[in-house]
């Protein structure tokens, strides 16, 4: 990339997409030039991929989150753009998938494996059986790059109803051998815990978010665009809150990688 040049990142709308917005606005704050690309507009070539350093699918409910939450978008990917989207992981340049956008990348099989048209794992209805809407803790895990420099411990807001990560015993064994957790929902002392609500949604193993096995793929529930300012947290007029905020370090350390 030349020298001063902000790394241009698209972010994914499609019908039922409702966090674009704020998420262009936090990477606009974390260094990146962002631009909110429609689906139809990449499914009828008149805007390529591959013009970009980077890609994030953000929250919400695309396509209404019919027949499961981001299957839709994810067939329309496979089936329209696997060959970019192929292209695009393989020239390493970063990832992001926020919610329904972890959703959309699970499906597709990018994570955690990086094996498209291959899901191993799945993000279904929370145990507390509603949406939820909270708060959490978790805790950084592993090295991969796209979360490099971030704080041990980071605080960030969920929202959703189809949140709980879960898989098969074998996968839940390879994903941890292969280091790919990277956020763990935390209690109070900082353990990872099984326990409703720090457990918003009875995740196994406690998993919050997954990359792929090169670090430059993320996916995770909760909201980084939701903490880009210090008001946003709801301890900011007490002076407890990060500084920087942890969301926008978060999307700081996607945009570094473009």
């Amino acid at each position: 990339m030349a020298a001063g040049r902000k790394p241009r990142f698209c972010v994914l709308k499609a019908d039922g997409t409702n966090c674009e917005v704020e998420t262009a606005f936090g990477l606009s704050l974390a260094g990146a030039k962002a631009e909110i690309v429609p689906m139809n507009l990449l499914r009828w070539g008149e805007v390529r991929l591959a013009r970009f350093d980077g890609l994030v699918v953000p929250g919400g409910f695309s396509y209404g989150d019919d027949v499961a939450s981001g299957k839709v978008l994810a067939v329309e990917l496979l089936s329209r753009l696997s060959a970019d989207l192929a292209d695009f992981a393989s020239a390493g340049k970063p990832v992001l998938g926020i919610c329904n956008g972890f959703q959309v990348l699970i499906r597709t099989g990018l994570l955690p494996f990086g094996e498209m048209g291959r899901p191993s794992a799945a993000l279904v209805t929370n145990t507390s059986g509603r949406y939820e809407c909270r708060w959490v803790r978790l805790s950084i895990e592993g090295e991969a790059p796209i979360v490099d420099g971030l704080p041990s411990h980071i605080d960030l807001a969920a929202a959703h109803g189809e949140g709980r990560f879960t898989a098969d015993e074998q996968t839940l064994a390879r994903i941890e051998s292969e280091g790919l957790v990277a956020l763990r929902y935390v209690d109070a002392q900082d353990n990872p815990t099984a326990d409703y609500p720090a457990n918003p949604n009875g995740s196994e193993k406690a998993i919050a978010g997954v990359t792929d096995p090169t670090g430059r793929i993320l996916g995770l529930m909760p909201h980084p665009e939701r903490f880009i300012a210090p008001f946003q947290h709801p301890a900011w007029h007490s002076g407890l809150h990060a500084d920087p905020p942890h969301g926008l370090s978060l999307l700081r350390s996607v945009v570094a990688l473009a």
